[in-house]
This record gives C-alpha cells, sequence and structure tokens, in this order.
C-alpha cells in the first residue's frame, strides 16, 4: 500500500497441544528455521525466536497487510505437517489452540528479544503456565484459566 507506514512489534507465545514436552532439542532449532521461513514467506521480519520443549515465543516486526490469526494460523498449520512429514516426533504432533499476542514499542524489542534468547535458563524457575499467566496479567487481558490450557486426559 502506497503511502502507508507502520511499526508494529508482535510478541507471539504458544504451547504444544496438552503442553507435553514435544519439542525435541535436536530438531528445535530447525523448527524455528522452518517457522521464520514462514514469516519470512508473508512478508513479515522475525526478531526472535526460541522456546522451551513445550512452547515457542516469536517477536515479530508484522506488516499490516495480514491479520495476526491468519499468520498463527499460517505458522501452527505449516509447522505441525512440518513435523509430522519429518517423523521428529512418536505421536502425531498438535500445537495447542490459540495463542497470545502482545505488542511492544521499538524501545522494549532489546529486552523482549533477550527474554525469548534466555528461554532455557528463564523456565528453570517458572513453569510456562506461570509465565503465560503473568503475561495475562501484565497486559491486563481478561481470561478464564479453563480456557486457556487443556489438560492430557
Amino acid at each position: 500500500m502506497a503511502n502507508t507506514y507502520t511499526q508494529i512489534h508482535i510478541h507471539f507465545v504458544f504451547a504444544v497441544k496438552y503442553r507435553q514436552a514435544s519439542i525435541d532439542t535436536n530438531w528445535k532449532n530447525d523448527l524455528y528455521k522452518y517457522i521464520s521461513g514462514i514469516i519470512k514467506n508473508n512478508n513479515h521480519k522475525v526478531l526472535a525466536i526460541n522456546g522451551v520443549s513445550d512452547h515457542v515465543h516469536i517477536l515479530i516486526g508484522i506488516r499490516p497487510v495480514q491479520s495476526i490469526s491468519e499468520l498463527m494460523k499460517s505458522i501452527k498449520q505449516n509447522s505441525s505437517k512440518w513435523i509430522n512429514e519429518n517423523k521428529l516426533t512418536k505421536i502425531h504432533f498438535e500445537w495447542q489452540e490459540g495463542y497470545g499476542a502482545f505488542s511492544y514499542s521499538k524501545s522494549q524489542l532489546s529486552a523482549v528479544a533477550g527474554y525469548i534468547d534466555n528461554q532455557e535458563e528463564h523456565h528453570k524457575k517458572k513453569t510456562f503456565k506461570e509465565e503465560y499467566i503473568n503475561f495475562l496479567e501484565k497486559f491486563e487481558v481478561d481470561y478464564d484459566e479453563k480456557f486457556i490450557f487443556k489438560e492430557l486426559i
């Protein structure tokens, strides 16, 4: 779009279904490269990506040509298909329904990227559930905990 100038930064957080520890350290960097490719192919910019065995964080410079929900649908559908086609897990891989999307100003990007890069160390002290609820509370997002996480039956 001519004469459209934006600076939109979104921090996405999404989990493996039932928060199972399915993302293996042997292939997680390949997963992050694959997800980064999806984002770049949709004309957005990856600023940071990392996670642990049960969830992923991505900081993106997003263009307003695509909705956040369309981008997340593409990331989750295509990456789970890639994981399953490459037989990277013993059982069928799926992402949890939903995601978190939190906006940041340019002045906050370095701190957010550092936080994302330091996920392994961070999760030695705090669970994903604690982290996610902290984000929701920090950003004053109304939520009902029974709808945030699906437990393994």
